[in-house]
């Protein structure tokens, strides 16, 4: 059985409030040539098609005509869920006219959880599609009122799933969550409420062959081999710079062993963060990607970023070493603080955005602030 597994598409995004529509149109053609080249018996997609639960009428427009194509131009089945960004009734509004022999598309919870059964030489495989829940819909869905975190909504869905299993059979799961142990960006929205316990244990898919992730951006396995996320298509966050995003071609043997194999996208617009001097940039390579430019200049410019764009037309964030350097240093010093005289803290803090040691003025001047605020904590 060949299954080919994407996630996280978040069609009707924006990049720093560029519109990603053209670069998405370039990734579904891109995942259609591969279905094309490598024919999957099914196309996986698990969760977070689009950005919002309301997504923009282009963005709708846009994977339809992908689907339709899906369904008209090849024979791969498709199973697809919602995630967390999605709106669990629009995307199970869906199925209703889909063919159920080649199709399983999931949006709400449901206490049964049925799984799409497609067969090969070596038997059946049931592929189980597990939409993303909030716990108080799972509560509702499975009348279970000890459900408190993601960790017990996936263990309710899976309870739910094997009770349909075939004999024998070879088993996919198709879930939306944080796996523990998973690698996080800056893109993806938190699963759990403030305070709660985000992540689910691996072991919560003991028994499945393959287990088809979405939610974390980067592709990678998790716990196992076989417990995978496909990762987004596209980069959303510079802290995403320079990683291959790909689709995961997925060979599943009759013995149930996977062969996995990444297949990088191209995108259009890559994500770049350039570093050195403002005149230095200015005699670079023009470029299209979407940039971030870090200035090492000592001091700061007029307008930097407008003569930017004359070279980088989607240059869309500008930052200073000393800057970033600032932001770095202030995180470890609030480690640290409580633990080293303040007057050293603050004497290694100038000493790492300036690069010099403050002058014995400085020192004074310090020295005396500090002692003032000893002074009103005494009294306080």
């Amino acid at each position: 059985m060949r299954m080919l597994h994407t996630a996280d598409l978040h069609l009707g995004r924006q990049f720093h409030g560029m519109s990603l529509e053209d670069d998405h149109a370039a990734i579904l053609d891109q995942i259609l040539q591969a279905i094309d080249k490598y024919r999957p018996d099914v196309f996986i997609i698990a969760g977070d098609i689009f950005d919002r639960a309301s997504p923009p009428a282009t963005a709708v427009r846009q994977f339809n005509a992908f689907l339709g194509r899906v369904a008209r131009e090849t024979e791969t089945a498709v199973v697809m869920i919602a995630g967390n960004h999605d709106s669990g009734d629009r995307i199970g509004a869906m199925s209703v006219l889909t063919d159920v022999r080649r199709a399983l598309i999931r949006g709400p919870l449901l206490a049964d959880e049925t799984p799409l059964i497609l067969h090969d030489a070596a038997g059946p495989v049931a592929i189980s599609a597990l939409p993303f829940g909030y716990e108080f819909a799972a509560r509702d869905c499975f009348g279970d009122e000890t459900i408190a975190m993601p960790e017990h909504v996936i263990r309710a869905q899976v309870t739910a799933a094997r009770r349909h299993l075939p004999e024998g059979a070879r088993w996919v799961v198709v879930a939306h969550a944080f796996v523990e142990g998973g690698s996080s960006s800056e893109g993806e929205r938190p699963l759990a409420r403030v305070g709660g316990i985000e992540t689910v244990r691996h072991d919560m898919f003991d028994g499945a062959h393959y287990v088809a992730l979405g939610h974390l951006h980067l592709p990678h396995s998790v716990g196992m081999p076989h417990i995978r996320y496909a990762g987004a298509p596209l980069a959303f966050g510079f802290d995403e710079a320079g990683s291959v995003k790909s689709m995961s071609l997925v060979d599943l043997d009759e013995q149930g062993r996977v062969a996995i194999t990444a297949l990088p996208f191209a995108p259009t617009r890559g994500v770049r963060i350039l570093r050195g001097k403002f005149a230095d940039l200015l005699h670079g390579e023009p470029s299209i990607d979407f940039i971030k430019a870090v200035l090492t200049d000592d001091v700061p410019l007029i307008d930097p970023m407008k003569r930017l764009r004359e070279l980088y037309p989607n240059a869309c964030q500008l930052t200073y070493t000393r800057d970033e350097r600032a932001l770095d240093i202030m995180s470890e010093i609030k480690v640290q603080a409580t633990l080293q005289d303040p007057s050293k803290v603050i004497r290694e803090f100038l000493m790492q955005v300036r690069s010099e040691d403050p002058v014995d003025a400085e020192l004074a001047l310090i020295g005396s602030a500090l002692s003032d605020l000893r002074s009103v904590e005494a009294k306080a």
